[in-house]
């Protein structure tokens, strides 16, 4: 942590600008395969803290591909973290070449109703609850963060100022999250756009388990996410 902190994010800027720092970390994050607590954390909020890294966290294999490609092509240090559910679950991916703009969320489904925005393994389940939700008469967006430093607060606004609702899904702790700091900046930003609370979806400040019957139990799911959708419509 010493390299990277003090080290990587920093050389750049010590060095009046002039180097730049060809490198990307790659590391997995999350939990859901019940590997216990030591491997089943995550720790974006950290590196989102610190000037100077980018930090990057696809939700499916296709994004995974061209946002790595974007950060090896950068002249920046970047973060790469890969939830293992990802790992786990294999999925296809062309074979050509192309690239994924590092800084650039995605709408991976268009609603009216309410916004939630989530990145890695949540927003493949907010993406289940928006399937469910539906068959409710409930019309969500879903909005994959993808990049998660810089974050693209201007894709968040546009569909907030549409739906007037935000539920904000990560699979990190609670407090401190990443889903805060979202939550924060629409509250600046666009906050007469708001017709109720931003709610967030977290796991509690706990450990997580190895046994999956407790695991599925700490972390964060569909049903949670739906919970928080319904809440404030």
């Amino acid at each position: 942590m010493d390299e990277i902190v003090n080290q990587v994010a920093k050389m750049r800027y010590m060095s009046g600008g002039r180097p730049e720092i060809h490198m990307v970390i790659r590391t997995n994050t999350e939990g859901g395969i019940g590997l216990g607590p030591q491997h089943s954390q995550s720790f974006e909020a950290w590196y989102c803290h610190i000037p100077g890294l980018r930090v990057v966290m696809p939700s499916n294999g296709y994004d995974a591909k061209g946002l790595l490609k974007s950060a090896i092509r950068g002249r920046n240090p970047v973060i790469f973290l890969e939830p293992i559910t990802l790992l786990a679950n294999p999925s296809t991916i062309p074979d050509e070449d192309y690239t994924i703009p590092i800084g650039k969320a995605d709408v991976k489904k268009a609603g009216k109703d309410v916004t939630i925005v989530g990145w890695g393994t949540l927003l493949v389940k907010s993406l289940n609850a928006a399937k469910t939700l539906a068959n409710e008469g409930i019309d969500v967006e879903v909005i994959d963060l993808r990049t998660l430093r810089p974050m693209d607060t201007e894709t968040i606004i546009n569909s907030v100022k549409k739906t007037g609702k935000l539920v904000v899904a990560h699979e990190a702790n609670r407090t401190g999250g990443l889903g805060a700091e979202v939550a924060a900046t629409i509250q600046e930003l666009a906050f007469d756009s708001l017709d109720a609370p931003i709610k967030r979806v977290a796991a509690p400040d706990a450990m997580v388990p190895a046994n999956r019957k407790l695991e599925k139990y700490i972390l964060p799911q569909e049903d949670r996410v739906i919970e928080a959708v319904k809440s404030i419509i």
